[in-house]
């Protein structure tokens, strides 16, 4: 005896043809947020490498003037600019103020 093969039913076929496409729908979405969270998170990486170049630039400069004020130059200048020190012999010409 031979078996029959069981027909589905048309309301099945198309119960499993809407479930893969909702299935399909939300799997492109999700594709979608997830490219779209990609770039950003690309595009935050590229800001955060420039802030680190500035960083690192920013902080070569300080150990440059870390350097500087160690010398007898700027020991020199502060004492001039700050407290206004002169060598002996010296002579300081200033200008008249206006009236």
């Amino acid at each position: 005896m031979r078996k029959r093969r069981k027909r589905l039913s048309p309301a099945t076929v198309f119960g499993v043809i809407v479930m893969t496409m909702v299935i399909c729908g939300i799997l492109f979405y999700k594709q979608s947020v997830l490219q779209a969270q990609g770039k950003e998170c690309i595009n935050q990486i590229k800001e955060l490498e420039k802030q680190q170049k500035e960083l690192e630039q920013e902080k070569k400069d300080l150990e440059q003037f870390k350097e500087y004020v160690k010398t007898d130059e700027y020991a020199e200048k502060i004492a001039r600019e700050k407290f206004g020190l002169v060598y002996k012999g010296e002579i300081i010409f200033e200008p008249e103020s206006e009236k």
